[in-house]
């Protein structure tokens, strides 16, 4: 059978099950609660919590307490010792490393073989399936993807176990129909220095046909940016004419959209969002130039959702899928294939629709500001930065903010720290218009800002080209897996962004 008639019999049946659990989600998502139950009721947790009587989710819920990682990381530290069975029946090999905690400078979350298979794997295939739904003549698969992964950074636990970056994870366990189709080659795209790498995933991949990109917004435009300066070309479809799909995750799309739609100028480009994270696959985008994402509902996954009001409470109480609202905020909880079980990885999604499930990633429980009460997220932010660079002709590259305290002469604000790529043509206009769009967004935000009875107006620093990047660097953060924190409610980063500006 040629290649494009087996994917598309392939593609037609994955299309089908998602349009069953789209029909059918409090089945799908009983179907996964029950299978992960089952799996692991002889494990060293499952005994514990008594899984082999645990018959539906109320039971699961009364029975199980909510867990972050300081909960869970004593059971990892054994699996890494080599110990088994004791989150998950079948053995864990990997560990994709992340952001830290409080007490540790980074996380290791256990990666099952179902884990990759049926979630990290399954997203990736989904997101293709999405594509060729939306363009069915599309060629992708005759040409190269460029996969702009993690480090290579693996840390060898013992003989036959191993921690690194997710992607990296991924990229070293590709099957092979994947792996035959993508560039640069496997010791470019695991290498540690990003710097080095970016360079030499430039010269390797710009003579190839690429069609497909699967990366981060951020790092994936450092290395086109970078391949238009060795070439000499105005824009991408002049090096890779054939270029069709972007598939980017890790953060929000919107500050970056204007600068890949200048470096790819073409009406057809398709950009498609997925939701994923160390812990697990969670959505992906099944609308063309939607900004919500499909929840998607048989990965392997259980959900649970806690309101936001509920988070600093002692006695927690989470809301099943059948339970959410459309509109309204929650704690992302999850148990999964990997032996995460009430695992809160500290996202918070909105739901922009229940029927299906659509989420749009609004923050983390920790990312936010609210020194005055103004509750400003994550997603505030990007929608008021979008608006103002529209206005004004503007690109944002990279941007950070942080409360300023009030004190006897002068009331509280926001103090903001943005690289441009290309700066407004009015720097006051920008700033009115990040200003009403937060208060057009968040009423609490709006509250506070009135008559500047609380919050005076934004206060915007613009730094130099590449002044995030030599703050990563310098705080040995350049890679893929880490991100520039957008909003912090303490002065930190910001101080430290400053600090370094004006050395």
């Amino acid at each position: 059978m040629p290649v494009n008639a087996l994917f598309s019999f392939l593609i037609k049946k994955r299309l089908q099950q998602i349009d069953l659990f789209r029909d059918n989600p409090g089945m799908a998502q009983l179907e996964v609660f029950h299978s992960l139950i089952q799996a692991a009721r002889y494990t060293e947790w499952g005994r514990k919590h008594g899984y082999e009587t645990i018959q539906d989710p109320d039971a699961f819920r009364a029975r199980v307490p909510l867990q972050d990682y300081e909960d869970v990381k004593h059971y990892v530290a054994r699996l890494r010792k080599g110990e088994q069975n004791l989150l998950w029946p079948t053995d864990i090999r990997w560990f994709a490393k992340s952001s830290g905690t409080t007490s540790d400078r980074s996380k290791f979350i256990p990666v099952s073989r179902e884990a990759l298979e049926s979630c990290h794997y399954k997203g990736g295939k989904d997101l293709i399936a999405l594509h060729y739904q939306q363009f069915p003549e599309s060629k992708l698969y005759q040409g190269m993807s460029l996969v702009v992964g993690g480090s290579s950074n693996i840390e060898h636990l013992r003989s036959d176990a191993y921690s690194g970056d997710l992607s990296a994870i991924i990229i070293r366990n590709l099957p092979i129909w994947v792996e035959v189709r993508r560039t640069p080659v496997i010791e470019t795209a695991l290498l540690d220095n990003w710097e080095v790498k970016i360079e030499k995933m430039a010269r390797e991949t710009m003579r190839e046909d690429v069609r497909c990109i699967a990366g981060v917004p951020s790092w994936t435009l450092v290395l086109l940016k970078r391949i238009l300066e060795i070439t000499g070309k105005q824009n991408i479809l002049e090096v890779w004419p054939n270029l069709e799909l972007f598939m980017h995750g890790g953060v929000s799309f919107r500050p970056y959209r204007a600068q890949f739609e200048a470096l790819i100028p073409s009406p057809t480009m398709n950009y498609l969002e997925s939701y994923n994270a160390s812990e697990g696959f969670f959505a992906v985008q099944d609308r063309r130039n939607a900004d919500d994402m499909l929840l998607m509902l048989d990965y392997g996954i259980f959900y649970e959702f806690l309101p936001l009001d509920e988070l600093g409470k002692p006695t927690r109480r989470t809301l099943l899928l059948h339970e959410v609202e459309q509109d309204q905020q929650y704690a992302l909880v999850i148990s999964t294939n990997g032996g995460l079980w009430r695992y809160m990885p500290g996202d918070t999604v909105r739901f922009t629709s229940v029927k299906p499930y659509r989420v749009q990633v609004s923050g983390r429980t920790k990312s936010f500001i609210n020194a005055f009460g103004e509750e400003l997220i994550v997603d505030n932010a990007d929608r008021g930065m979008e608006a103002a660079c529209r206005e004004t002709d503007a690109l944002v590259s990279e941007y950070t903010a942080a409360p300023i305290y009030m004190d006897e002469q002068a009331l509280g604000g926001h103090e903001w720290v943005v690289e441009f790529e290309r700066k407004p043509n009015d720097m006051a206009r920008f700033v009115q218009v990040l200003d009403n769009t937060m208060r057009q967004l968040n009423s609490d935000y709006d509250a506070k800002r009135r008559s500047d009875m609380a919050l005076r107006a934004p206060l915007v620093h613009v730094v130099e080209k590449g002044s995030f990047h030599n703050w990563l660097k310098g705080r040995g953060k350049l890679g893929g897996q880490n991100k520039v924190p957008r909003l912090c409610n303490d002065r930190t980063f910001v101080e430290s962004l400053l600090q370094m500006e004006n050395a």
